[in-house]
């Protein structure tokens, strides 16, 4: 997706330095996620995956109140061609539909990036905004940030990946409380749960994650994007599927040139200099 078609209230801003950053930009609205936004992040997060000039992605919010409030429920969809006669307004099978062509589509394209993205929550994030937060492979929080499952509290059954993620980052006991109750969640408990890698004060927060992202572009990109590959199957998989897809990843990624500029620093007892491929 080129940048002239990327709504206003999405930035997308490739640096020269390998990092390329998305920002949420909707303040006044809780940053919450229209389906045009969600296209134009899926789009760009492929894009990431393609441009060997972007080695590190941020994720963030405009403001310091939100991250992501969710999905934004009062933006109506583009009209669809009348229905057959008597069809009711919700047939079977039309929820699910816009749910995987939708929020699971944008949880997966975070996941399946093939380079590094780092969440800086900068506010609260509730709903498919912790699921964002969560799917991304780092996650920085402002002390001021919360997370909340907020599914239960409007009857509604946790999506976007949600039970997928929680499970396998805190176990099931910790997943339902969190799904079941759907109680805020401040940064720091987040951190000691382990769904937050660090808590940093408000206005470290750009620097913290600038810092991260910069470390991240100038490591050796494909094995980190093949290291990130492995930890995501490592609980899908058993043994032997994990061990093949590691030795797999090991072969490839010792014909990549940073694989081979490692060795070379190694053996010349120098610090390596990797390109990103």
């Amino acid at each position: 997706m080129s940048e002239s078609v990327t709504p206003p209230e999405l930035r997308w801003e490739p640096g020269a330095d390998g990092v390329a950053w998305l920002t949420l930009n909707r303040p006044a609205s809780g940053n919450a996620l229209t389906a045009a936004q969600r296209e134009a992040l899926i789009a760009h997060l492929a894009e990431a995956s393609a441009d060997a000039r972007i080695r590190a992605v941020v994720l963030t919010g405009a403001g310091d109140r939100h991250f992501c409030t969710g999905a934004d429920l009062s933006v109506r969809p583009t009209p669809t061609p009348a229905p057959p006669l008597g069809m009711p307004d919700h047939p079977a099978g039309a929820v699910a539909r816009a749910l995987t062509n939708g929020a699971q589509r944008l949880i997966a394209a975070v996941l399946d990036c093939e380079k590094p993205v780092i969440a800086a929550v900068n506010g609260t994030a509730a709903g498919l905004g912790c699921h964002l937060a969560y799917a991304c492979d780092l996650v920085l929080a402002v002390e001021s940030a919360k997370f909340i499952e907020i599914f239960s509290r409007r009857g509604l059954v946790v999506d976007a990946g949600g039970a997928y993620l929680l499970t396998r980052l805190i176990g099931p006991q910790r997943a339902k409380e969190l799904i079941f109750f759907g109680d805020d969640l401040p940064a720091a408990e987040a951190a000691r749960l382990g769904l937050v890698n660090r808590v940093v004060p408000g206005g470290k927060l750009v620097e913290t994650a600038a810092d991260w992202a910069a470390r991240l572009a100038a490591g050796p990109t494909v094995a980190l994007g093949l290291g990130k590959r492995l930890v995501n199957r490592a609980l899908d998989a058993d043994r032997a599927g994990c061990l093949a897809e590691e030795a797999l990843a090991a072969e490839i990624n010792m014909v990549s040139e940073d694989g081979q500029e490692g060795l070379r620093a190694f053996l010349e007892r120098r610090p390596p200099r990797f390109q990103g491929w």
